[in-house]
């Protein structure tokens, strides 16, 4: 056939398959018979919505969308269903040359339809005759509707989840506030305590410096043994003051750093914040229950302001030095060292207490478990910290080798993912 067909210019393309003369009525009754059996109905329109020609599928749907009608002849679309193309959609088709959506059909004494219609004009500038496909998608139309009442309440279910976490994270926080309640107070009462001793001290110096000046004044000076050296008494009185100061100063520190540590309504402010501030924040707050136990090492690197929720970071570090306190039967070392690391910063919190078992150790982080005895822990510390580092974007390890000690090293990002963004 190549050798009989006649050259053409090398130009020339060839826009389509090439058929002989005598093939396009056998083509056509294939073309007919490919479009009867087709599993999707289709109906050729004439633009009065009159139909031309419909295949099997199409003759199927007919008699489940209007039933009543038996045999008799359906000549117009409508009389398979009013609704079956809405009023507007030849009209599109006949500006655009196609149009498609999804139609619900109610069906008397059933449940409704769902059909995806598509439109195409078939004539010239957009005129008829119009080719018409019909697809039930009921199925997937409440497929779809079952999934998305599935996702709403999966939201409901993940914002109830939220407040959860959220509240056992403010309870596991006021509870360990809780159990450093008496060692904090004990801070507080040691420095109140001198300064009181103080200002009793300072109120019989004033007295004497008073009456000194008075009887001066009258010009009765005091006897050697009534009278008082003015410069020491002078000296002492700064002594006391400057003491005193120190001890009110001692006491704002450690409520300033228990605010910090506890502020539970600041729990979502994303800031720049030092991490640094937060350790010694951190340590303070936790300074009884560690000074009697353990000496504290610190070796702080050069770290910038890093992203992130700094009151949760200051209860991971009080969990884990207060783990480290609790894993020393008798006095030893608490190592906390920092450092940066490319785009990351590095918190590792050290001690050389009995350690952790091997067997143990691939469990610390599960929610409630705990080796301590019934009413010493919840389980929760280790838990919530993993938690609020995974929140971060970080990643928190731990090594432990039994009777030499634990390490647990924690890396944060400097900058949070820019898809997280800051939240306020």
């Amino acid at each position: 056939m190549d050798a009989e067909r006649p050259a053409s210019s090398a130009s020339s393309t060839v826009v389509g398959p090439v058929s002989r003369p005598d093939e396009p009525e056998r083509v056509n009754l294939h073309v007919l018979k490919l479009v009867e059996y087709m599993p999707a109905a289709v109906l050729l329109l004439e633009a009065d919505q009159s139909i031309l020609y419909s295949n099997r599928a199409a003759k199927l749907l007919a008699q489940v969308l209007s039933p009543v009608q038996g045999g008799a002849p359906r000549i117009h679309v409508q009389d398979w269903h009013p609704q079956l193309v809405p009023p507007d959609a030849l009209e599109l088709c006949r500006l655009r040359g196609t149009w498609s959506g999804n139609v619900t059909l109610d069906l008397p004494h059933r449940s409704s339809r769902v059909l995806q219609v598509k439109i195409n004009a078939l004539g010239e500038r957009g005129g008829a005759p119009y080719g018409l496909s019909l697809r039930d998608v009921t199925l997937e139309h409440c497929r779809q509707l079952e999934l998305n009442l599935r996702n709403s309440e999966l939201e409901v279910a993940l914002a109830r989840l939220s407040n959860v976490q959220e509240a056992v994270l403010k309870t596991e926080k006021l509870a360990s506030i809780g159990q450093l309640a008496a060692g904090v107070a004990h801070e507080i009462n040691n420095p109140m305590a001198y300064v009181k001793s103080n200002l009793n001290a300072l109120r019989h110096d004033i007295f004497q410096l008073l009456s000194e000046t008075r009887a001066r004044l009258d010009g009765q000076p005091l006897s050697e043994d009534e009278g008082i050296d003015i410069e020491e008494v002078a000296s002492e009185i700064r002594d006391l003051i400057a003491e005193s100061c120190e001890g009110v100063d001692r006491v704002v520190k450690i409520v300033r750093d228990l605010k910090d540590f506890s502020h539970v309504d600041r729990i979502d402010n994303w800031v720049l914040a030092d991490l640094h501030a937060g350790l010694e924040s951190t340590l303070n707050i936790v300074r009884n229950e560690l000074k009697y136990k353990a000496h504290i090492v610190k070796t702080f690197g050069e770290l910038p302001l890093i992203e992130c929720l700094s009151s949760e970071l200051n209860q991971v570090f009080m969990n884990i030095l207060m783990n480290a306190g609790q894993a020393l039967d008798n006095y030893g070392v608490i190592t906390v060292t920092t450092e940066r690391y490319g785009d990351k910063v590095r918190v590792s919190i050290g001690d050389d207490g009995k350690g952790i078992p091997e067997d143990v150790l691939p469990r610390i982080f599960d929610p409630f478990y705990t080796t301590k005895i019934v009413g010493e822990g919840t389980g929760l510390g280790l838990a919530i910290s993993y938690g609020i580092v995974a929140k971060h974007h970080g990643t928190i390890e731990v090594t432990s080798v039994p009777g030499q000690g634990t390490l647990f090293l924690i890396e944060l990002p400097i900058e949070q993912p820019r898809s997280r963004g800051m939240e306020s």
